[in-house]
């Protein structure tokens, strides 16, 4: 597994002690499936010869010239740990900026949030949400990695970096009982359509820093309010969505999604919001939902001629995510990994219906500008983009 160039990138001045974050996550992450040392040096291959043959699907299915040329960004084979510090670097990289600004904006909400035990707490349960995703992610492009970090410097390529989870996708594979070569490049198709998003999109790093960085910022002015807020949460939670009849049959699939204010349907960024700071997450959450649709729509555009058993993995993949114990669904819930898998529905509509309309050229201009991102209204009314799209001529 590859690790030496994921280093964490720690801030002298933050209101999360990324250190402890990481240590936290590396002390509860679940041991991952023994390899002997051929077993993972196989592994790796086959991982990496995936994510190779996977661009060409990609460039022929989107038409992305991108493709072509991916030399500024990396693919990296890790395990668990190194996953996770990879993570810290990115959350330490991408919320920097952040936290300078908001140090220097509003001294005294900053001061509050550092003070006694906050960084302390903050890192523990970052740390505890790491860990359980470790073992969850298949693989995930980062491309904040090339920013400048807490330090001012980067800490990984230009292009940002792709990282396949080995442990995790051999573990689902086996559970699934599914081809290893198929299920390496089915995964792989849906990662490294993310790196050419990306590349065919340079702006969007900055875009989505400088969004989240208001974000950030917005949500010091409810420190106070914080822990109370969490508790219901927690107690929402423990009730389930039984408790209030209004939650039945408006789970976050439903065509009013972000309209359900039922705490047990919110993750926890919907903690601390005003009005305002839901404007924000709604720009984010657009941006996600276009990238993970559009990436869903790449896997279900390779048919059986390029993954001979597409069908059967898609049918035991599915199954597996409507089958999860109690405990992993409470977990994922008090995430908001819910409103995670819908950006994955929202957006996989809204892709197809615009490629229908435009044509996959005509959609591509997408990766053009900022301007040319669907809202959220549009990721669920995506008539109304292709209108716009059509105006712009």
């Amino acid at each position: 597994m590859e690790s030496s160039s994921v280093q964490p990138a720690v801030s002298a001045v933050s209101p999360v002690d990324w250190d402890l974050a990481a240590s936290t996550a590396a002390r509860l992450c679940a041991a991952g499936p023994r390899f002997t040392r051929h077993q993972a040096e196989r592994e790796a291959a086959g991982l990496r010869h995936a994510a190779d043959v996977s661009v060409d699907h990609v460039h022929r299915i989107t038409g992305l010239e991108a493709a072509r040329d991916l030399r500024d960004s990396e693919v990296l084979v890790v395990d668990r740990p190194t996953w996770i510090r990879a993570n810290v670097q990115a959350f330490s990289t991408l919320l920097a900026p952040a936290f300078e600004y908001v140090q220097q904006a509003r001294p005294e909400e900053y001061a509050r949030a550092t003070s006694g035990f906050g960084t302390s707490a903050t890192a523990l349960e970052a740390g505890a949400v790491l860990a359980f995703l470790s073992s969850k992610v298949l693989g995930q492009y980062e491309p904040f990695c090339a920013l400048p970090g807490p330090e001012g410097t980067s800490t990984g390529p230009e292009g940002g970096r792709l990282l396949l989870v080995a442990p995790n996708i051999a573990e689902v594979r086996v559970e699934l009982n599914v081809d290893p070569e198929d299920f390496r490049l089915w995964v792989c198709l849906h990662e490294q359509t993310h790196r050419v998003q990306f590349a065919a999109a340079p702006w969007l790093r900055e875009h989505l820093q400088a969004n989240i960085m208001e974000l950030v910022s917005g949500m010091f002015d409810k420190v106070d309010t914080l822990p109370e807020r969490l508790s219901a949460r927690v107690r929402a939670l423990l009730k389930g969505p039984e408790a209030d009849p209004r939650s039945v049959g408006q789970g976050r699939g439903s065509a009013e999604l972000g309209t359900d204010e039922h705490p047990a349907s919110m993750g926890l960024l919907e903690l601390i919001q005003d009005p305002e700071d839901k404007q924000r997450l709604a720009r984010i959450n657009a941006v996600m939902s276009l990238l993970e649709g559009h990436a869903n729509v790449v896997m279900d555009a390779i048919d059986s001629s390029v993954v001979p058993t597409v069908k059967t993995i898609r049918q035991r993949f599915d199954h597996r995510t409507s089958t999860r114990s109690s405990v992993d669904r409470w977990i994922r819930r008090f995430m908001g990994m819910d409103a995670k898998m819908q950006q994955y529905r929202d957006g996989q509509r809204f892709v197809k219906r615009a490629v229908r309309e435009l044509g996959m050229d005509g959609f591509n201009v997408v990766w053009e500008s900022a301007e040319n991102l669907p809202s959220e209204q549009e990721i669920h009314h995506p008539e109304q983009w292709v209108a716009r799209i059509r105006e712009q001529g």
